[in-house]
């Protein structure tokens, strides 16, 4: 409603107009007028005004018709009506009441009762706009929380797959990597490809013999406490963990996500995870199991890529690095560390380490050289 409200005052007597335009304009109101009812229609469709006063008996449109079209025009706002007429009866009250008209008054027009009349319609008019606002901004706000709602479950939807993704990756790559990857939407790089890749490869000595004598929970106690010590130091150096075979484990660094040191990392990982085995060593050789460990390490090319079907795959590594990593580490006693010769010549001087010669491994066909780890300087 506007401030001051606005009344359109509506007779075909010009008298009638003056008389009302003046109480009206005195109390402070805005007020236009109009002769007839085509005219009232006319300004009640432009103005919208926040009263109308209208005359019953008019030329061309009487009031009653007028209040008629007004009430039956959805696309106006509440525009409340007061009858003025010269007629009293009953009959021509409910008659006003029906065709529209809100209040009700007769001529000649008491200045006391158009005052309280104007002022207890405009108070309606006041609270009906107040409550259309209202329910406006509750429908945009409803909008806007379903729209929210919305988006809100389609990030949810989001996320659920990148937690999936996130999870199926983590199956083969440290936290790190995996979150890296699906952070870029770089799953691309799980497709096959070719990259020199440093492989470590570990197992545990005398762990069939054990197994055969030991309880089935003794054998999954031990196993769980190496893989605990395995996984720090797995996720520390961002180390691809391939898979499990039985006691062994086979993991590569270098990929999916490139680093500047492969070589150094995998040997960093191979002798505190050498330290943390040793240590659970003694405590199983306290309960009578005399479990060693070995550690086998590689460099060279490989072809690296996703396998599997739909719904289980695993990441792995293709090439004569793999074998020889694995033979490496058969070929270690529990407690040795020993490195192909392109691994040791990458670590330079950060290492001291002892050549044992060429040596002929299971499933290559040439010798290969051999050392054992002896110490880290770098």
């Amino acid at each position: 409603m506007r401030e001051p409200p606005l009344i359109l005052v509506v007779d075909d007597v010009e008298a009638n107009v003056d008389i009302l335009e003046t109480r009206l304009t005195a109390q402070g109101y805005s007020v236009i007028t109009a002769s007839d009812g085509e005219e009232a229609l006319a300004k009640a469709r432009a103005e919208h005004p926040d009263l109308i006063l209208l005359d019953v008996m008019m030329p061309k449109l009487d009031g009653l018709e007028v209040a008629r079209r007004l009430k039956a025009d959805e696309t106006l706002p509440f525009m409340p009506i007061i009858h003025v007429t010269a007629k009293a009866d009953v009959s021509d009250v409910v008659a006003g009441l029906d065709a529209g008209g809100d209040e009700y008054l007769t001529k000649p027009i008491d200045h006391a009762a158009l005052s309280a009349r104007v002022r207890s319609i405009l108070r309606a008019k006041a609270l009906h706009d107040k409550v259309e606002a209202q329910s406006r901004d509750l429908a945009v706000q409803a909008e806007e929380l379903a729209q929210w709602n919305r988006k809100l479950e389609e990030r949810v939807r989001t996320q659920v797959a990148e937690l999936e993704r996130l999870d199926r990756l983590k199956r083969f790559l440290s936290p790190q990597v995996a979150e890296l990857i699906v952070s870029s939407d770089a799953e691309a790089l799980l497709n096959s490809h070719r990259r020199e890749i440093t492989v470590l490869f570990c197992d545990l000595r005398g762990f069939t013999a054990f197994s055969e004598v030991a309880e089935p929970e003794e054998v999954m106690g031990v196993l769980s406490a190496y893989h605990e010590a395995a996984g720090e130091l797995i996720h520390r150096y961002e180390a691809t963990l391939e898979r499990f075979v039985g006691d062994g484990m086979l993991m590569f660094f270098n990929d999916p996500i490139p680093c500047p040191d492969p070589v150094h990392r995998a040997v960093r990982l191979a002798v505190e995870l050498r330290s943390r085995v040793a240590a659970l060593a003694d405590a199983w050789l306290e309960r009578g199991h005399r479990i060693g460990f070995g550690i086998g390490i590689g460099h060279g090319f490989a072809t690296l890529g996703r396998i599997g079907f739909d719904g289980r795959g695993d990441y792995v590594a293709i090439g004569t690095v793999v074998n020889m990593s694995s033979r490496l580490c058969d070929l270690a006693k529990s407690g040795e560390i020993l490195l192909s010769h392109r691994a040791r010549t990458l670590l330079a001087d950060d290492i001291e380490a002892e050549s044992l010669g060429e040596l002929k491994l299971d499933g290559l066909r040439q010798p290969v050289v051999v050392h054992r780890l002896t110490a880290m300087t770098g």
